[in-house]
């Protein structure tokens, strides 16, 4: 299960910004991820909990965003979202262009906002 390595990652990342500007309270983290990442949302939230039990950021809001998939055809150029974005083939809507698409969105993964004090 890498969500729990990458809910330990955010964690890290979240006390490092905290201690940097002198915040001692979570209130909320948002965080962003991409289709194609593979992440699990309900196992990263999972992961959170369990890093964060028992410390000061246990009572935080954890968000997660879903980032859609968006390509740029190969064939043709123009973007377009697959309509079932884990399938290893996505033809273009426009030409029917199967490979070699630009991958524009969807391999994301940050943090997107925290609020704290």
């Amino acid at each position: 299960m890498h969500e729990m390595s990458i809910a330990q990652s955010i964690v890290d990342i979240l006390r490092q910004e905290m201690e940097k500007r002198g915040l001692t309270r979570l209130i909320r983290a948002t965080v962003r991820f991409g289709r194609l990442t593979n992440t699990v949302p309900e196992a990263l939230e999972t992961g959170f909990m369990a890093v964060t039990a028992g410390t000061p950021l246990e009572t935080a809001v954890f968000e997660l965003v879903e980032i859609p998939v968006r390509y740029r055809c190969f064939g043709c150029g123009k973007e377009f979202s697959p309509e079932e974005p884990n399938r290893l083939l996505a033809p273009c809507p426009h030409c029917g262009e199967e490979f070699g698409h630009t991958v524009i969105s969807g391999k994301e993964l940050y943090i997107d906002s925290i609020e704290a004090e």
